[in-house]
């Protein structure tokens, strides 16, 4: 037998989340070995996986953006293929891209307290079409995976869906050989993809529609900053970034205090800011309004109005109704109507799949994460060094992601510090638990139970706030709130047990 590859650190996933995580690692624990676990053969994650059309954030760059690495492009809203190159050049700029080891997917993890180690079981799928097991040990594991399931999505099953003569697309698999152009194309959906997919279809499409079961709430914003472009002209670029990254947090974070405190000011609010857009009160009215409140569920950014620009032209219409069946030339709704269609995209929505579907276990017994309590939305309870990134659902994701990954760095070095082989954050009294994430959206709701839960207070309460969580995050007193296991004491244990045997 040989002795296992130890690191000090593993992270898992090389997309935005995990780039950064080792970023913040290089920079701050410059002595610890790290290792970026990917299973795909590609980095940037999210968005190397997704091609559709029109593809782009939904929160603007320089929030969503590295801290450290200042988003320099004109687009504040930008397309894919942009953000996956800010993703590699900063990945290649601070020696990341040489950490990854792709086609390395891990399938298994197991913490032992004897040791105080992951050992981590991962499936190598090498470029001859070969597969092969191996294990890695670690000291600290770090789930950068996200929470979307990249096997597959959230797929609905139409009736007669077998019966249409056209083509049946999914977002997430996206075909690199499809042409839409001057096609009949109908995009079920009214979430951030179905808003992303429409105006771009439209384009060159005969024609787009979105049919929607229900409104979904849409935010016009400026896909290009004009106070950024007159701060980046007048500032230094870092303070520029400063600036304008301060900016945007601060407005997004009123705007949704906003929404959540003053509901109906906020319904006003939007639908006049759509009126004045789209001009047609009606199709506002019926397509654009909502029964929820702003931000009960995720609110759809559409940049420079463009959706709004194609329904306006023409090239695109919308119809709030639901499929009764396919049919051989399109889709018949429940009104009756029957939609044209050469091509279907079904943008019915993502599934998610916590800590990338690894089963975590402890000792060799699995810990069932809807058991377990998040700290900081960082680390879970029963899991001893081991950390999971989850971004913000009101704002862009890297910022928490940031903050996570920092904490993380603190807590490696407060290990070091105190002597500590292992810790984990316990409560000092029962909380009352509530679902880790607070939106209503169906995509959520269907798999809230597969993930740790949020306390009710301090620590344990995963805030939307990130003015809050910056200051606790990187000022908390990390040792009232996590339990640590000496080094010594892990030492003479396993002396003892080994001279027993």
């Amino acid at each position: 037998m040989t002795t296992p590859e130890h690191l000090d650190v593993v992270i898992v996933g090389a997309g935005l989340s995990g780039v950064g995580a080792a970023c913040r690692l290089r920079t701050e624990c410059p002595d610890k070995s790290v290792a970026i676990l990917e299973a795909r053969d590609a980095m940037g994650g999210t968005w190397d996986l997704f091609r559709y059309p029109g593809i782009r954030s939904d929160s603007d760059m320089f929030t969503l953006g590295y801290p450290f690495k200042p988003w320099r492009e004109a687009q504040s809203i930008a397309d894919g293929p942009s953000i996956l190159d800010y993703i590699r050049r900063t990945a290649a700029e601070f020696g990341i891209d040489r950490l990854v080891r792709y086609r390395t997917r891990v399938v298994a993890a197991d913490f032992s307290t004897e040791t105080a180690r992951w050992t981590v079981t991962v499936r190598r799928h090498e470029e001859d079409g070969g597969v092969s097991e191996d294990v890695i040990t670690c000291d600290f594991l770090y789930s950068c995976t996200g929470y979307y399931d990249y096997a597959q999505g959230h797929d609905p099953v139409f009736p007669g869906v077998e019966s249409f003569r056209g083509e049946v697309v999914r977002p997430q698999f996206w075909p690199e050989n499809l042409d839409h152009a001057g096609k009949r194309v109908v995009v079920i959906g009214s979430g951030a993809t179905a808003v992303t997919l429409v105006p771009a279809m439209a384009a060159t499409a005969a024609h787009v529609t979105m049919l929607q079961r229900s409104p979904t709430w849409i935010g016009v914003v400026p896909g290009r900053d004009k106070l950024a472009d007159r701060a980046r002209a007048l500032l230094p670029a870092a303070a520029a970034h400063r600036l304008i990254r301060t900016k945007n947090i601060l407005f997004g974070l009123a705007f949704y205090q906003f929404c959540r405190r003053r509901p109906r000011a906020a319904r006003k609010l939007l639908t006049r800011l759509n009126t004045k857009a789209l001009r047609d009160a009606d199709t506002v009215r019926e397509h654009f309004t909502p029964t929820y409140d702003p931000w009960d569920q995720r609110l759809c950014a559409i940049p420079d109005a463009d959706l709004f620009r194609a329904l306006k032209t023409g090239r695109a219409s919308v119809v709030t109704d639901h499929v009764d069946t396919f049919t051989p030339d399109g889709v018949r709704l429940r009104s009756g109507r029957e939609l044209p269609a050469d091509i279907v995209v079904t943008a019915t929505g993502l599934r998610l799949l916590a800590l990338g579907g690894i089963a975590p276990s402890v000792d060799g017994r699995r810990v069932e994460l809807s058991e377990q309590v998040i700290w900081r939305g960082a680390m879970i309870t029963g899991l001893p060094n081991l950390a999971v990134c989850v971004g913000y659902t009101n704002a862009s994701w890297t910022l928490r992601a940031d903050l996570t990954s920092r904490l993380v760095c603190r807590v490696v070095r407060h290990m070091d510090r105190h002597g500590y082989a292992s810790v984990v954050p316990e409560p000092d009294r029962p909380l009352a638990r509530r679902p880790l994430l607070d939106l209503a959206s169906g995509y959520i709701q269907r798999a809230v139970d597969a993930f740790p839960r949020q306390g009710d207070r301090g620590p344990w309460r995963v805030r939307q706030n990130y003015v809050l969580d910056a200051v606790s995050t990187l000022r908390g007193d990390l040792g009232r709130e996590l339990v640590g296991t000496p080094r010594a004491r892990l030492s003479r244990a396993t002396t003892r047990s080994t001279t027993g045997r």
